[in-house]
């Protein structure tokens, strides 16, 4: 919801190929409510997943309006399936909008915000990635790629002055229509989930590559974490593991080159 957010000056380009049921692009119905608010937009009909299709939406924000400050990659579909069911094609599709449509757009944006030594990415990824949901290996798949995505970016970027962060929120968009019972879509709309997005593409914000969940005005980070762990290798000890064959291997791991080299005090027995 562009034109719910704080500061009526920022300007938007507005990419989406869905239509409407009467067949009018979806992008252009969003460009008139903005200007309706009084703000500035234009319409883009390009495809996320193609990288021509990136780059042209970044050369309007720059030919319209000057620069590109902020980019939101929210696009996204669904391919709901099994995994055992699921079609070579509805993996592909999903992968290709979600995944593959933020490398396609932000590769781009990232080089003119480099330009510009500023710049603010939000992505979107899903709890379907994170814990998994019923049905959605393609969509979760593509959604964590995204978080790796983020974590990479995050250090390749900080010196140009970028900060990017992620969000995972559950709303009831056109996207997740009928998902819900009508009482619960009443209270996940998405202008709920409008605060923290415009936080994390303001100046005032300073963290990068963190994940927030989000949904019905509830805000939270969300972190991959470990636990303390153990390591192998250390101490002479013995291991009995059941294998189908006789014999014996002497291993330890390399705690310095990650490889497994010869240790003679100690020995792992591979019981028949």
């Amino acid at each position: 919801m562009p034109w719910s957010w704080p500061g009526g000056g920022r300007r938007w380009v507005v990419n989406d190929i869905g239509r409407t049921a009467e067949g009018h692009f979806c992008a252009d119905a969003v460009v008139d409510e903005i200007r309706a608010a009084g703000g500035q937009a234009v319409a883009s009909h390009e495809s996320v997943a193609t990288l021509a299709g990136g780059r042209q939406m970044v050369r309007t924000a720059v030919e319209r309006f000057g620069r590109l400050d902020i980019l939101v990659n929210n696009a996204g579909i669904l391919r709901d399936r099994t995994f055992m069911k699921m079609t070579e094609q509805e993996w592909d599709e999903v992968v290709s909008v979600h995944l593959k449509g933020a490398f396609c757009v932000t590769q781009p944006a990232l080089q003119q915000m480099k330009q510009q030594q500023y710049g603010r990415v939000v992505f979107t990824a899903s709890t379907s990635g994170m814990y998994g949901n019923f049905g959605q290996s393609n969509y979760g798949a593509a959604k964590m790629g995204i978080i790796g995505l983020m974590n990479t970016l995050k250090l390749e970027v900080d010196r140009y002055g970028i900060r990017m962060n992620t969000v995972a929120p559950n709303a009831n968009t056109g996207m997740t229509a009928g998902v819900f019972p009508d009482e619960v879509a009443r209270r996940i709309r998405p202008e709920f989930n409008v605060p923290l997005v415009a936080y994390l593409c303001s100046r005032r914000n300073r963290v990068s590559g963190k994940v927030f969940t989000m949904s019905a005005g509830w805000f939270a980070r969300s972190a991959m974490v470990s636990g303390k762990g153990c390591v192998s290798g250390m101490h002479t000890g013995t291991l009995r593991l059941k294998r189908s064959r006789s014999d014996s291997m002497r291993f330890a791991p390399s705690i310095r080159s990650g490889s497994l080299t010869p240790v003679p005090k100690f020995t792992v027995w591979v019981d028949p």
